[in-house]
């Protein structure tokens, strides 16, 4: 699950419009609904989802988040196009870390490993790279899977730092011809 754990106000992406749906084989990014309030509060309060993200979010936090996500720009729920099921979310902060392009991404544990994270997150970096020369995200150095997934779809490890009290790890994406992909 890439991202560091962020500050609670830091709970919108400045993105303008509500984003449109990204589809892939299996899956659909979609702005976040009201009906996906129950999932998405699991992946803020999740101790497996946030192993790797500073724990469990609090519940004042979380109740301040419920209110501000719902159409959100840059929030995506991660919907399984073949029941509709939320598996997780993928967000995209067009003036993320250092001004760029940033994606983030937390999934629910029952859905791990079956290649949903990889493809969702792969679909919203092409996605944000139509716009953006780079893309970035961010995870802890001892968050192996992410690290795979974010190497997976092309990302590269760029910079290592500590943040939130642990090893931090920043990937980059460019576009292919733009001057950062050189």
């Amino acid at each position: 699950m890439a991202s560091s754990s962020p500050p609670a106000s830091r709970t919108a992406p400045s993105t303008g419009p509500a984003s449109a749906p990204i589809t892939t084989g299996r899956l659909v990014l979609r702005p976040v609904r009201t009906a996906d309030l129950p999932a998405v509060t699991r992946l803020w309060t999740d101790p497996e989802v946030r192993r790797h993200l500073g724990g469990p979010v609090l519940d004042s936090v979380v109740r301040i988040r419920q209110r501000r996500i719902v159409g959100a720009p840059g929030f995506h729920a991660v919907e399984r196009a073949a029941d509709g099921t939320v598996l997780g979310m993928v967000t995209v902060e067009r003036k993320g870390r250092g001004g760029e392009t940033e994606v983030s991404y937390q999934f629910l544990p029952e859905h791990w490993g079956r290649g949903y994270a990889r493809e969702a997150v792969a679909a919203a970096v092409e996605a944000a790279l139509t716009e953006a020369a780079t893309v970035v995200a961010v995870t802890q150095e001892a968050n192996a899977r992410s690290r795979r997934l974010l190497e997976a779809v092309g990302m590269t490890h760029a910079e290592s730092f500590v943040e939130w009290d642990a090893p931090q790890v920043l990937y980059r994406r460019s576009r292919q011809g733009s001057p950062d992909a050189l």
